[in-house]
C-alpha cells in the first residue's frame, strides 16, 4: 500500500504539469506496477510485491475504497443543474449513450465472445464500455479549469450525471444477464433490482430525513451505505449500484453532504482507492497486444469510442443552439472516461464477459480518451476565454 500510494503521489507531480487530472496519475502509476511495466523489467520484485496470495486482500480493499468513492458520487449527484437546461442536456445525454452504445454492440458482433459467455451478454457489455463518462472525473476537470459556471461547462456536467444514471442502469441490466442462469433469472433479477430502487426512494429516504442528530446522521449514512452495497450484492447486480442510489437517496439537509464528504473522501480517494487503479494496472497485460493486428483492434477501439460520444455529443449539441467551437467543447467534455470506465471494465473481466486482452485494449482507451480532454480544451481556447470572463465579473465587483 505504501508503494502504490507513494508512487500514484510521485507520479501525480508530474501529470498536473501536463494539465492532467490525478485519475491519469494513478492509473498510469497502475499500469507501471504491474506486468506491463514492472512486471517486465523486474518480475521477482513485482511478485515480491505482490505475491498471488495478497490479491485477494488488496481487491477487497479497493473494493471498499469503491463502495465508498461511488457513494460520494451519488451524494454529488444534483438535479438542480438541470434548471433551464433540461431540452439541450436531455437531448446530448441520451444520443451520446444510444450512438456510441449502438457502435459498441455492433463491435460486439464482430468479435469472438469468451467461452461460456452469451452473445448478447457481450454486445451488451461492450455497448457500455463504450457508452461511459465519468462523470467525477470531469467535475474536478471544470472545476480545476473554472469552466463549472460555464454556459459549456454546465450543460456537459449536467448531462454527464444523466449519462451516468442511465448508463449504471443499463449495466445492473447487462450484469444480471450476465450472472443468471436463463432469461427467467435474468428478469427476476430485475425485478427485485427495482424492488430495491423503490425502497430506497419510498422507505430510505424518509427514514434517513427524519433522523435529526448529526452523529446519528453518519451512523445511519455509514450502516445504510454498507448493508445498501450488500443487497445489491445479494440481488445479483454488483455493490457499486447499492452504494451509487444510497448516495443519492442520502438527504442534502443540515450540509449531510459535506461532513459525509470530509470523513470520507481522504481515507477513500487517497488510500484505498489507489489500490483500485494498482489492482487494475496487475490485469493489464500490455504484452498480450502481440500482434499489430491487436494493436491496429485498440486503436480502432480508441476511434469509434470517440467518434460515438464526441461525434453526437458536439452533433447535438450544435443542433440544441450552442455555436460549433461551444458544441465541440462539450463533445470534448463528455468524451471523458477516466475512473468509471476502469470500474466498468473490471466489473466485467469479473464475470468472464470480456478477455484480458479486450481488458487491456479498453484500459488504453480510457487512458487516451482521458488524457486528451485538457489539451483538446486549451487548443479550443475555452480555459483561458473562461479565465478572461471570471477576471471581468471581478473587475466589475
Amino acid at each position: 500500500m505504501a508503494v502504490i500510494i507513494t508512487l500514484s503521489r510521485v507520479v501525480a507531480v508530474v501529470t498536473r504539469k501536463l494539465g492532467q487530472p490525478r485519475v491519469i496519475a494513478e492509473i498510469l502509476a497502475g499500469i507501471i506496477l504491474g506486468p506491463s511495466l514492472l512486471g517486465l523489467l523486474a518480475p521477482d520484485v513485482m511478485t515480491g510485491l505482490f505475491p498471488d496470495s495478497s490479491l485477494p486482500q488488496l481487491k477487497l480493499l479497493s473494493q471498499f475504497g469503491l463502495i465508498f468513492f461511488m457513494f460520494l458520487v451519488g451524494l454529488e449527484f444534483d438535479l438542480s443543474v438541470l434548471r433551464g437546461r433540461a431540452k439541450s442536456t436531455l437531448a446530448i445525454s441520451h444520443l451520446s449513450i444510444v450512438v456510441p452504445f449502438v457502435l459498441g454492440a455492433g463491435l460486439g458482433v464482430l468479435l469472438d465472445a469468451p467461452a461460456g459467455v452469451t452473445r448478447l451478454a457481450f454486445c451488451l457489455f461492450c455497448g457500455i464500455a463504450l457508452s461511459i463518462t465519468a462523470f467525477p472525473v470531469l467535475a474536478r476537470i471544470l472545476t480545476e479549469k473554472k469552466l463549472m459556471q460555464t454556459r459549456v461547462g454546465g450543460i456537459a456536467i449536467a448531462a454527464a450525471a444523466i449519462d451516468d444514471v442511465t448508463a449504471w442502469c443499463l449495466l445492473a441490466f447487462v450484469v444480471a444477464i450476465a450472472r443468471a442462469q436463463g432469461l427467467a433469472q435474468a428478469m427476476w433479477t430485475c425485478g427485485l433490482t427495482a424492488l430495491f430502487l423503490v425502497v430506497m426512494i419510498f422507505i430510505v429516504r424518509p427514514l434517513l430525513k427524519w433522523v435529526r442528530n448529526r452523529d446519528a446522521q453518519v451512523l445511519a449514512c455509514f450502516v445504510g451505505l454498507l448493508a445498501a452495497a450488500g443487497v445489491a450484492e445479494l440481488i445479483g447486480i454488483h455493490a457499486l449500484f447499492g452504494a451509487f442510489f444510497f448516495g443519492v437517496m442520502a438527504p442534502r439537509t443540515d450540509e449531510l453532504p459535506e461532513r459525509l464528504t470530509k470523513k470520507l473522501e481522504s481515507v477513500s480517494t487517497m488510500v484505498l482507492l489507489p489500490l483500485f487503479f494498482a489492482f487494475s494496472g496487475l490485469r493489464t497485460q500490455l504484452g498480450l497486444l502481440h500482434s499489430a493486428g491487436d494493436w491496429a483492434l485498440a486503436a480502432g477501439i480508441i476511434a469509434l469510442a470517440t467518434i460515438g460520444k464526441f461525434g453526437a455529443a458536439t452533433v447535438t449539441a450544435r443542433f440544441t443552439g450552442l455555436a460549433w467551437k461551444d458544441a465541440t467543447a462539450v463533445g470534448v467534455l463528455m468524451n471523458t472516461r477516466g475512473l468509471m470506465e476502469l470500474v466498468v471494465l473490471n466489473i466485467g473481466l469479473d464475470l468472464g464477459v470480456i478477455s484480458p486482452a479486450l481488458f487491456t485494449m479498453m484500459v488504453l482507451m480510457a487512458l487516451v480518451t482521458t488524457a486528451a480532454t485538457s489539451p483538446l480544451l486549451t487548443l479550443l481556447g475555452v480555459e483561458r476565454e473562461s479565465s478572461q470572463t471570471s477576471d471581468a465579473a471581478r473587475a466589475v465587483s
